[in-house]
């Protein structure tokens, strides 16, 4: 699932490729993806001769700001979107079609059909599910060392669980939370409310670090993401854990272990990461 690197890096390509572009028509083959409304073809109506104004980002949510409307769009596993010519031939997983007044169309393509959109009059959009119950941004002021250990301290599960509730923090996702934990030097099945100032320090920075160097080399494409343009992001060669079972720590030579906190599939170093 594309995490805060990826839909940001998304986000910034799509702002280039369709800032200030009117829709025409919106074709919806795939109905259940739409949200709110719950009719696709009110959905469509309500999006015919809408500008794109600016395009935002709010945890792994793409923020898509109309004269009239935001669209709040969740690529889930494998949601893309790309900027097609309109006689160009459509794909058989492409769902919603954009289509513009310049002969261009805005494409999203969703394999696994997981994907979601809801429409909201602009201002509403966060205050309202999706958006509303998620936690502080990564990138904001309002996230420190502070407020990161007081919603750490609030929950006895283990700290890899606790970092990828979107309530504690917006955006993160499996790959960076096992990186960020790894550079803090903080093993995943730590009970959070047992980590001290100090440690708080260490993961907040790891935590920014990590993502923001992963914004700057466009995210990891792991599996299949890309951007809004088809390009990979490079970050996956800057990992240090994920992805690396039995190949040896960068830090320390000790060999990457793999297990299962909470459901999903950790990468750590016994050396660096003690349990």
């Amino acid at each position: 699932m594309p995490e805060l690197p990826e839909v940001e890096t998304v986000k910034r390509t799509l702002e280039q490729l369709v800032t200030g572009k009117t829709i025409e028509e919106v074709v919806v083959s795939w109905p259940r993806m739409v949200k709110r409304p719950d009719d696709a073809g009110a959905f469509a109506d309500m999006l015919k001769g809408e500008t794109f104004q600016s395009i935002g980002r709010r945890g792994k949510f793409l923020l898509f700001h109309l004269d009239t409307w935001t669209l709040v769009s969740h690529l889930r596993m494998e949601g893309r979107y790309g900027l097609f010519q309109t006689d160009e031939e459509v794909d058989k997983h492409t769902h919603v079609r954009f289509r513009f007044k310049d002969g261009e169309e805005l494409r999203y393509r969703d394999v696994r059909k997981f994907g979601t959109m809801h429409l909201f009059e602009r201002g509403e959009e966060l205050q309202n599910l999706p958006l509303s119950h998620l936690g502080v941004e990564p990138f904001t002021d309002a996230f420190t060392p502070v407020h990161l250990r007081e919603k750490l301290l609030r929950t006895t599960r283990f700290i890899k669980s606790a970092l990828l509730d979107q309530t504690v923090l917006a955006g993160l996702g499996n790959i960076y939370v096992d990186e960020a934990l790894f550079l803090a030097g903080i093993h995943p099945e730590r009970k959070a409310n047992t980590i001290t100032e100090e440690e708080a320090v260490k993961l907040h920075g790891a935590i920014y670090k990590t993502l923001k160097e992963a914004v700057e080399q466009g995210g990891s494409s792991i599996k299949s993401y890309v951007n809004g343009q088809g390009e990979m992001g490079m970050f996956q060669q800057s990992l240090f854990v994920y992805g690396k079972t039995g190949q040896t720590c960068k830090k320390c030579g000790a060999e990457v272990e793999r297990s299962v906190v909470g459901g999903r599939g950790t990468h750590t170093c016994p050396v660096c990461q003690p349990s």
